[in-house]
């Protein structure tokens, strides 16, 4: 696998990353928490170091689910993450509506 340095940090993670929006969030409903752990550690197997999430997928179930199945890489893996959403339940990022500033 190739690898990649991230700006002008200390950190260099595989070309490729594993987007695991779709996992917990979005793409019909949450797959199942086994078969996910399984596919996250078998793209750690095959070099890819790199897993992109946020809180918003889920909400945190997203980053719960990447953070449990890669606790054994500890220190092997770079976890990107996303945050500062409106979590309001009343809140459609879509549509802004029942935003409350």
């Amino acid at each position: 696998m190739q690898k990649r340095k991230l700006g002008n940090s200390k950190l260099e993670v595989s070309a490729i990353g594993l987007g695991c929006m779709g996992m917990s969030f979005s793409y019909g409903p949450p797959k199942d928490k086994q078969e996910m752990t399984a596919l996250l550690r078998a793209a750690v197997e095959r070099g890819v170091t790199f897993f992109d999430t946020a809180e918003v997928y889920g909400p945190y179930a997203n980053e719960e689910l990447v953070g449990e199945a890669l606790a054994p890489f500890r220190g092997q893996v770079v976890i990107a993450t996303k945050f500062g959403f409106d979590l309001n339940p009343n809140f459609d990022p879509r549509g802004m509506k029942g935003r409350q500033d």
